[in-house]
């Protein structure tokens, strides 16, 4: 049965911090690949827990090109939130061999990654646990659409030649489909068009609204809506903000949707949204908005503001 990488709960997690371990705020996957210097492929030689990971590169497909074997040894990106004596951050790559990293020059041949659970996307069976959204909510993709689109992704953040041909022709013939059902038979559609609507989000690829709102309106698909959500901020047009007021009025859309739709409004700067807006805050959810999953996962502490933090900030702004 084909696994569903996908992680599928939204619960909010209410701020929890796991006591006497180490812990860490996650980036979401714009950070990561901003902070690095070189996207690439590479193969695991060796693994130690504590001392780093020894990687061959096989191919450098964006930035600073690297060649030979380095070493991973530290962390860029890493914001902790608590953390234990005899258990720190940590390298868990000893049944890896192919895999994608984002990686920042230290000095030498020594290099970081962005977190223990960031920055990196393996390889099994053919296919990439790719992250296009953060590293909670991953997707399976072959390398033929996984290189091209984060290769764009890498290049569009490091302000250099973007050759989006494909990606737009993914795009197009991805999103020309019915959204796809969260399921088995579904699923190999439902990760092209997390790629997508993702990559839409990424390099800002505008007069996309009316291809990106039946996803916007998939209440049966969370993460289509997510994704939808964050897509629309390459297309700040009547209908897109419409339908993000919409989603905040609608008291069954859930609070992870909701503080992206005010993320994606503030990109707009919708002044004239500020009476409406305010009208909205004394009703909205006062809950804690995280990830979900498992408490003893290291990233736990990471989070967003309730939908009454975020609405309330955006009206200070407007």
């Amino acid at each position: 049965m084909r696994a569903l990488i996908l992680v599928l709960l939204l619960l909010s997690m209410g701020g929890l911090r796991a006591a006497r371990a180490t812990t860490w705020d996650e980036p979401w996957h714009e950070q990561v690949v901003k902070g690095a210097d070189s996207f690439m492929l590479a193969r695991v030689v060796a693994s130690n827990e504590k001392k780093g990971v020894t990687i061959k590169i096989l191919q450098t497909l964006a930035g600073t090109a690297v060649t030979g074997t380095v070493k991973i040894t530290g962390f860029y990106g890493l914001d902790l939130c608590s953390s234990s004596g005899g258990h720190g951050p940590e390298f868990h790559f000893s049944r890896i061999d192919s895999c994608y990293f984002f990686l920042k020059k230290i000095a030498g041949n020594r290099y970081s990654m962005a977190t223990p659970t960031a920055g990196y996307a393996v390889v099994r069976g053919g296919e990439v646990a790719a992250t296009y959204r953060h590293s909670y909510h991953q997707a399976l993709v072959p390398p033929a659409t996984y290189e091209p689109t984060m290769t764009a992704i890498f290049q569009h953040y490091h302000q250099l030649p973007v050759a989006d041909a494909l990606v737009r022709r993914l795009v197009a013939e991805a999103l020309a489909l019915p959204p796809a059902a969260l399921g088995e038979e579904g699923m190999p559609v439902f990760f092209r068009q997390h790629v997508a609507l993702e990559c839409i989000y990424h390099l800002g690829l505008a007069d996309q609204t009316a291809t990106v709102l039946p996803f916007v309106r998939d209440t049966a698909n969370r993460h289509a809506q997510i994704s939808g959500v964050r897509a629309l901020r390459a297309s700040d047009t009547p209908a897109a903000r419409q339908q993000l007021v919409q989603l905040l009025r609608d008291t069954t859309t859930v609070d992870f949707v909701q503080v992206l739709a005010v993320r994606t409004l503030a990109a707009y700067r919708p002044r004239e949204l500020k009476a409406t807006l305010n009208e909205l805050v004394p009703a909205a959810s006062t809950r804690g908005v995280g990830f979900g999953g498992n408490i003893m996962d290291p990233r736990v502490c990471t989070s967003l503001p309730s939908v009454q933090e975020a609405l309330t900030k955006l009206v200070a702004e407007l």
